[in-house]
């Protein structure tokens, strides 16, 4: 690996200009595909063999339009100033109804002036709206439509607000300020890492062509494949974080060669040799983690996962190619444009090995301390509270939200999240009045918690019943999962009863999450683990820092119940309460967290920490292996400890630099209006500034030199059965690389 990606780095500086040019027309061509073709987005939560799919599929067979393949827009009716049924209101909504029928692609409108359409008030009604024929790419567009007919109401006085119930995922999230800010933070971190405008520029450039290809393909998939509405926000979330931290390593790595007299083009090809080992390894142990959420059986959860991949991919290559053609078009004016009073570039005589050399000193007691703090900071996680995110978490003021506070208003709370049950029947009814039917009917009204059953629909087969079913509890309330485990437990003879709907999708993801994360959790430690096993040839080390990144994992969780469980800190985010809610529920506002973000936020996690421990076990093996030729020379503690110091003096100063970096990237998207970015954001940016501290600043270091050289111990058979793949990348133009120590037998 250190020749082929050192000629990879040689020849890119040598080639800077084509290799730059080749990078800036692959990512334009594919982000202009993706603006010009759009990027359509999904939100399929349905599990494949689960009841809520079951019933999902039945809805297809013979309901009609709007059940099979069309889909349901509601519009939410409010007159503040009177009821709905007054003449003049009760003719602009009638118009408005003439208006609907009329649009391309409507195939039925339900007047608000019916059974259950609206509000014992009469205040507030729905219009619901089935269509089919439609393009399912473009659902945003035809709701908005959909809206614009209803200015006759608006005209009147009646407020109109769009409700898109079959797919809310088209509400998607627009890229806006947080990018900026993000952008801007790096910019000023870096600046203040290398004291030179230039040199800051070339990470944040790098990051942004990287981000744009990931984009854009990503864009592009959406037009074959079902992606989620988050997926471009975590792209560009993770892609802009590891995309600017690995160009940082490789730049700090090029200019103290620079300043040691090497060649331009020299000094690239050693600097992508050696620190291009370590991105490498560190981007595979980020997709490897994010691949395996493809076994937690949630589509939606590996489709996250797999489309960060692919920025972190990008990320990867624009590194070790695009990076390296940077410096060498650049050459000694990498320094130019010097900021005054900003001396950067300092890493050894930094503050970092003084912690260093104190952590060398007094490992128990960096050991002890580190551990109590984290207890400490993970110790809330305990309160951790799952479940179903509903619009009634939205950004005050949104229209999805205020939709949601209208219609839980004007019919209660389970309204937002109706529960659809569809029964198969054990032979063809008449219709629904068939006293199976009406059983049915009964027993499924009769569940404790459900406030109101609608008229049975009878599929054209006559072997399948359709009944829309309101509960008393609003989606995110456990209670409602609870009637879904109710309303699947009716078992009238020869019927088989199944419930859909989002409530009783998620209660299905939160069942398969639960099943599956002990699956993925090893998967990821496991694979990670052989990874740094094949890059260091180390097992203790392996093992070592796959129970580190655990360990980090513990202050994420923590800060997320703290947040978002508990709800010290939700205002803070901009999570806003209810107006109804009290001075207390505002204060300790509680937000319940998807099922799946833990298991994606423990994928992201691992991989990212696996960065920090992968660049800070390469500088140390590099320290360890220039004084290994004394190590029977000498006590090999005393080498062990130097080695751990100084390989924390040399990569403290640009770790902490790539870690305020991410940070800020993921605290600007926390002004995100979704609230699974939130969560990410939050906990993102708590776990990365925990692990690049606490964790690599005093755990690791102590544990490495309480370890000693049992840190590189590998047993002969196995050392001779890894492939040497050399990720700390000795550099024959440096100096010819030691031999390897002899491993050490346990227990010597």
């Amino acid at each position: 690996m250190t020749r082929f990606l050192g000629r990879l780095g040689g020849w890119c500086a040598r080639h800077g200009r084509l290799v730059l040019a080749l990078w800036v027309v692959v990512a334009a061509a594919l982000m202009g595909g993706s603006l010009v073709l759009g990027s359509p987005v999904s939100n399929d939560a349905t599990i494949p063999g689960t009841d809520a799919q079951r019933a999902h599929d039945l809805m297809k067979t013979g309901f009609g339009p709007g059940y099979d393949t069309g889909g349901t827009v509601q519009l939410v009716l409010y007159s503040a100033g009177g009821p709905l049924v007054e003449k003049s209101r009760k003719k602009a909504v009638e118009d408005v109804l003439a208006s609907l029928r009329t649009m391309p692609h409507v195939v039925g409108v339900d007047t608000p002036f019916r059974r259950g359409g609206i509000s014992a008030s009469l205040q507030v009604g729905l219009i619901a709206i089935r269509l089919q024929g439609h393009d399912g790419t473009k659902v945003a567009e035809n709701t908005r439509a959909l809206s614009k007919a209803a200015d006759p109401a608006r005209a009147a006085g009646i407020e109109v607000v769009a409700a898109d119930s079959s797919t809310p995922a088209d509400k998607d999230i627009k890229t806006g300020p947080s990018e900026i800010i993000g952008v801007v933070c790096a910019l000023l971190v870096l600046v203040f890492a290398f004291g030179t405008l230039a040199a800051a520029l070339v990470p944040i450039f790098t990051a942004l062509v990287s981000v744009a290809t990931g984009l854009g393909v990503i864009g592009l998939l959406g037009h074959v494949l079902d992606m989620p509405k988050q997926a471009g926000i975590m792209a560009t979330m993770i892609g802009l974080g590891v995309g600017i931290d690995y160009a940082l390593f490789l730049l700090s790595r090029h200019r103290r060669l620079l300043a040691d007299g090497v060649p331009v083009v020299e000094s690239v090809r050693r600097t992508v040799a050696s620190s291009g080992g370590a991105v490498v390894f560190a981007g595979g142990t980020v997709i490897i983690a994010l691949s395996a959420l493809m076994l937690g059986g949630f589509p939606l959860l590996a489709t996250l996962g797999w489309v960060t991949g692919i920025s972190v991919v990008t990320a990867v290559l624009t590194s070790v190619t695009l990076v390296p053609a940077l410096l060498g078009v650049l050459g000694h004016r990498i320094n130019a444009l010097k900021v005054p009073f900003l001396r950067g570039g300092g890493s050894s005589g930094s503050g970092w090995a003084g912690l260093g050399s104190w952590v060398a000193r007094r490992p128990w007691q960096a050991l002890f301390g580190s551990v109590l703090a984290l207890g400490l900071l993970a110790a809330p996680a305990l309160a951790l509270k799952l479940g179903p995110l509903d619009d009634g978490y939205g950004a005050k003021g949104s229209e999805p939200r205020r939709a949601y506070e209208l219609m839980a208003a004007g019919f209660g709370d389970g309204i937002n999240g109706p529960l659809l049950v569809v029964a198969e029947l054990p032979a063809k009814v008449a219709g629904q009045k068939d006293p199976v039917v009406d059983q049915l009917a009964r027993e499924v009204g009769d569940v404790d918690g459900v406030a109101h059953v609608a008229t049975p629909k009878v599929n054209s087969s006559g072997r399948s019943v359709l009944l829309q079913v309101v509960t008393e509890y609003k989606p995110s309330d456990p209670r409602a999962s609870d009637v879904v485990k109710d309303i699947r437990a009716i078992a009238p003879p020869g019927v088989s009863v199944h419930v859909g709907g989002k409530v009783a999708a998620m209660t299905d993801a939160g069942t398969r999450m639960s099943e599956r994360t002990p699956l993925v959790i090893g998967v990821v430690v496991l694979l990670s683990a052989l990874l740094l096993l094949f890059a260091f040839r180390a097992p203790v080390v392996a093992v070592k820092a796959a129970v580190m990144n655990l360990i980090s994992l513990g202050a994420a969780f923590g800060a997320l119940a703290l947040v978002f469980s508990i709800g010290l800190g939700s205002r803070l985010v901009g999570m806003d309460a209810p107006a109804s809610s009290s001075y207390l529920e505002t204060v300790f506002f509680s937000v319940p967290i998807e099922s799946f973000v833990p298991l994606m936020l423990f994928a992201v996690l691992f991989g990212l920490s696996m960065d920090y421990e992968v660049f800070l076990l390469t500088a140390v093996r590099q320290a360890y292996l220039r004084h290994g030729d004394n190590a029977r020379a000498v006590n090999a503690r005393v080498v062990n400890a130097r080695a751990v110091a100084e390989g924390l003096g040399s990569t403290g100063r640009v770790i902490t630099s790539a870690a305020l970096i991410m940070v800020a990237v993921f605290v600007a998207f926390i002004a995100y209006p979704d609230p699974m970015v939130k969560t990410f954001g939050v906990g993102l940016a708590v776990a990365i500034a925990v692990d690049a501290t606490i964790i690599r600043g005093f755990l690791v270091p102590a544990t490495m030199v309480l370890l000693g050289r049992l840190n590189w111990w590998c047993p002969r058979w196995l050392d001779r059965l890894l492939p040497n793949l050399s990720v700390e990348g000795h550099e024959e133009k440096e100096r010819p690389a030691p031999e390897r120590p002899e491993p050490v037998k346990l227990g010597v």
